[in-house]
């Protein structure tokens, strides 16, 4: 099924783009962070991060859907691309949002669409990361992937650094057996609900690290910053950690030079590899959540 995804109306500082055809130049910016719009191109992406030693996680980029047969849709999706995985021998690991499978229309529809992508990667050995998105379906969401993890199917979330409330889940989701992939945190909110200084969300980054690394499970610390991956490797070899116990996570097309040399250095490194006809809602969103991510993509445009 062909969904439909409107164009979004661009202010700001991408909002110049429009004037000069803004479909095809944000194509070609967003063309490096994306591997591509169909399946099979992602596929062609998957088999050369697999070739270089990557491991990788593939998401099928699309949220907010407004009905049941969008978020069916999508479901049926994600169970088509574990398949395709499975024939391909590639990483049996994929990332769903929650809106993309029907949170904004009911609860329970949402519910049962992730069961039945969890039931899918279960028959391949696969995993399934549930992405966070906006503080507003934070709760529900922690509630629903604890709901999935006690039927015994595999999946585990990402958590943002940046909320003040994330201490609190990260100890309610351990205490569930849950994995998490930590991240800073794209979303713009309130300053009462998460800080805003980036030497605040740094520490706060910091200090979840330490609590992962030492909870006994395997997670994800999922940043592009150098520092901070200084900091975690600096922890691992103090702790005496495995390095197989845990993996760093960037998103395809940033700061790739860094990311061969963690793992010619012997780290475990997953790549997010986003794709879809979505693209568009996906970097719009992404670049106007905060101001930081325009100048952070730009810079990353002509680094290697």
């Amino acid at each position: 099924m062909s969904i439909s995804h409107p164009e979004p109306k661009v202010k700001g500082p991408m909002g110049f783009l429009a004037s000069l055809g803004m479909t095809k130049i944000l194509f070609w910016f967003a063309r490096r962070f994306i591997a591509g719009q169909t399946l099979e191109e992602a596929l062609i992406v998957l088999r050369k991060l697999k070739a270089k030693g990557f491991a990788t996680t593939i998401d099928h980029l699309g949220e907010n859907v407004t009905n049941a047969l969008e978020a069916k849709a999508a479901t049926d999706d994600y169970i088509e691309i574990i398949n395709a995985i499975k024939k391909n021998s590639l990483d049996n690991n994929i990332s769903v949002k929650l809106t993309q499978i029907g949170l904004d229309i009911n609860r329970d529809l949402c519910l049962e669409n992730l069961k039945r992508i969890t039931e899918a990667a279960r028959e391949i050995n696969g995993f399934v990361r549930v992405d966070i998105e906006g503080s507003k379906y934070a709760s529900t969401t922690f509630e629903m992937v604890r709901e999935i993890r006690a039927l015994g199917l595999p999946v585990g979330v990402a958590i943002q650094a940046m909320l003040r409330r994330t201490p609190s889940d990260m100890v309610t989701l351990l205490e569930s057996g849950i994995t998490m992939r930590l991240c800073k945190g794209a979303y713009k909110e309130p300053v009462d609900i998460a800080y805003q200084k980036k030497d605040e969300v740094d520490r706060q980054y910091v200090a979840l690290v330490k609590r992962l690394l030492t909870s006994g499970s395997f997670h994800g610390i999922a940043t592009h910053d150098e520092k901070i991956i200084a900091e975690t490797k600096a922890f691992v070899k103090e702790r005496q950690i495995k390095r197989d116990k845990f993996e760093f996570q960037m998103l395809l097309g940033i700061r790739p030079a860094l990311q061969e040399q963690l793992v010619a250095n012997g780290w475990k490194l997953r790549v997010y590899v986003p794709y879809g006809r979505a693209w568009l809602p996906y970097v719009i969103r992404r670049l106007r959540e905060r101001k930081e991510n325009v100048w952070f993509v730009v810079k990353n445009l002509f680094r290697k």
